[in-house]
């Protein structure tokens, strides 16, 4: 049996029971993040104005405009990739086989979920202990600039928005989005694989009861079909032509002194220091226009 919403089966009692989210979904996602970039880009062809952020700089800017700054580190960049690879495993796996494409997708699939869970872990004590952990953290700024933005798209405001920080909000937005549903996909997916033969531990698929794994299964289903939409609206945003300049930072880690100063602002993201946490060594010098490397 199944709705737009989920899936039941009925279990040898004659009970029905969940067995996880409606595949509808998964096209449903689809269609959202196709929806989305294709309205984005109408938006941004048609309507969004050439300036609605500060365009001037107080003072001499702090880079010339083809200096290399500094943005993300070998380590980070390795993460990211890392991260992202599983994540496209993840999903390879999780939603062919619904189409039909028939491969040993359960060890792989699990596999790929170690090494997320791997990568996740090390993010987190790296970006704690060695990098400015509230960098990506959304601040007071943020919020008024998410007020400026939604006054501006219905026409009811003039007021530019400020510069940002290191990290621009919808990045800081993203980052949560996929925290959130990553945590959830990962802790349901620590317990289905009980489910299944892994050298982890035996094999328990009577560890829950027929419903509660109806539910595990549906949360692990739901955070599936939400990196459906977000992994879609993360490429289409990194190959805007405007937005390259961003990709690039993630390739080669740093950006040119002009992109710098046409999108962030000094005060928010002070170049040419070291990260809170990393102290520099004594006697270093602080490098003009980058930022202290890990």
């Amino acid at each position: 049996m199944q709705d737009f919403l989920v899936r039941t089966a009925q279990n040898p009692w004659g009970q029905s029971v969940l067995i996880g989210v409606s595949w509808d979904l998964m096209w449903t996602a689809l269609a959202v993040g196709a929806l989305f970039a294709i309205g984005h880009a109408i938006w941004k062809w048609k309507l969004f104005p050439s300036q609605w952020y500060e365009s001037k700089t107080s003072g001499a800017p702090p880079v010339g405009p083809e200096e290399k700054v500094k943005k993300y580190s070998a380590t980070a960049r390795g993460f990211h990739w890392i991260m992202a690879a599983s994540m496209i495993v993840l999903l390879v796996t999780a939603f062919f086989p619904v189409l039909g494409v028939k491969f040993p997708w359960v060890t792989i699939h699990w596999i790929a979920g170690l090494v997320l869970i791997a990568a996740i872990l090390f993010h987190i004590v790296h970006s704690t202990v060695f990098l400015d952990f509230w960098s990506m953290w959304v601040d007071r700024v943020d919020f008024r600039n998410l007020k400026l933005l939604g006054k501006r798209i219905f026409g009811v405001g003039s007021e530019l928005l400020s510069k940002e920080g290191k990290y621009a909000l919808p990045n800081k937005l993203f980052h949560h989005g996929t925290a959130l549903f990553g945590l959830l996909a990962i802790g349901t997916g620590i317990v289905m694989t009980f489910r299944v033969d892994t050298p982890m531990w035996t094999r328990n698929p009577y560890l829950f009861s027929d419903q509660t794994w109806g539910w595990i299964y549906v949360l692990h289903g739901v955070a599936a079909v939400m990196f459906i939409t977000m992994v879609m609206a993360h490429i289409y945003f990194a190959i805007r032509p405007e937005k390259l300049w961003m990709t690039r930072s993630m390739l080669l880690g740093w950006i040119r002194g002009k992109d710098f100063v046409a999108h962030h602002d000094p005060d928010r993201w002070r170049v040419g220091e070291p990260e809170p946490r990393r102290p520099r060594p004594t006697g270093a010098p602080s490098p003009a226009g980058a930022e202290a490397a890990d």
